[in-house]
């Protein structure tokens, strides 16, 4: 396991991050997000579907549990989990997604992952002032003011994928 930690200081950072991070995957990659509600994560995705040159918009998959954007370039697609409001790897494995063939985004999946791959890499964020937010549940907002307050990134690379995955680079531009 390698990990990684560092900030990311305002939204455009973080989809800048989710861009630079994107340079770096391909189809079968999978992608755990963790961190409270309005740290970043959808923001992150954004910035990967944007790099990818997928379709759709990304947003929250929250009341849908999982969206794919197909390529529009050739590459991969991107599916985006919202593993919130699942019971078990088993109700992910029944969404039928492709996740051979795709970049995969799994956001409160961290208790699922290992059911459906060998390898990933695990991103923590952390806001600073979280703990208002945290306890509200899934789909709450994060308040106008807290948009740009900087967040504490973990990389966390499992398996021979991320062995030796240049992490720092991928998080500091």
């Amino acid at each position: 396991m390698s990990e990684v930690t560092g900030s990311i200081r305002t939204a455009a950072d973080m989809e800048a991050f989710g861009e630079r991070l994107a340079s770096q995957l391909r189809a079968g990659d999978v992608l755990v997000l963790t961190g409270p509600l309005g740290a970043g994560k959808t923001t992150l995705v954004r910035g990967l579907g944007a790099a990818l040159g997928v379709r759709g918009t990304v947003a929250s998959p929250t009341f849908v549990i999982a969206r794919t954007h197909p390529s529009v370039s050739g590459g991969p697609a991107l599916i985006h989990v919202d593993a919130y409001r699942l019971g078990s790897a088993l109700e992910l494995d029944d969404l039928d997604l492709d996740f051979e063939a795709s970049v995969t985004v799994i956001e409160w999946g961290s208790e699922f992952v290992s059911a459906i791959a060998d390898s990933w890499l695990e991103i923590v964020i952390g806001r600073p002032r979280a703990g208002d937010a945290a306890g509200a549940g899934a789909g709450a907002e994060a308040h106008e003011d807290e948009a740009d307050e900087p967040r504490r990134v973990l990389l966390r690379g499992t398996g021979q994928r991320w062995a030796d995955a240049p992490l720092d680079a991928i998080l500091t531009p």
